[in-house]
């Protein structure tokens, strides 16, 4: 997947040099979806129950 990902970003850059600044806004929000998310984090400890109980 990594390649895949990698062989993505380098098509998106030749076709961002290949076409003026009018698709930026494209660009840009192609790359932001090709981030991968950043995972959630657990809480670690004990949680107090919210009735007091």
């Amino acid at each position: 997947m990594l390649a895949s990902n990698a062989e993505l970003s380098r098509k998106l850059n030749a076709l961002e040099n290949k076409y003026d600044a009018q698709f930026k806004i494209v660009f840009d929000a192609i790359r932001k979806l090709m981030t991968p998310p950043e995972p959630k984090r657990r809480q670690i400890g004990f949680c107090k129950e919210k009735d007091g109980k």
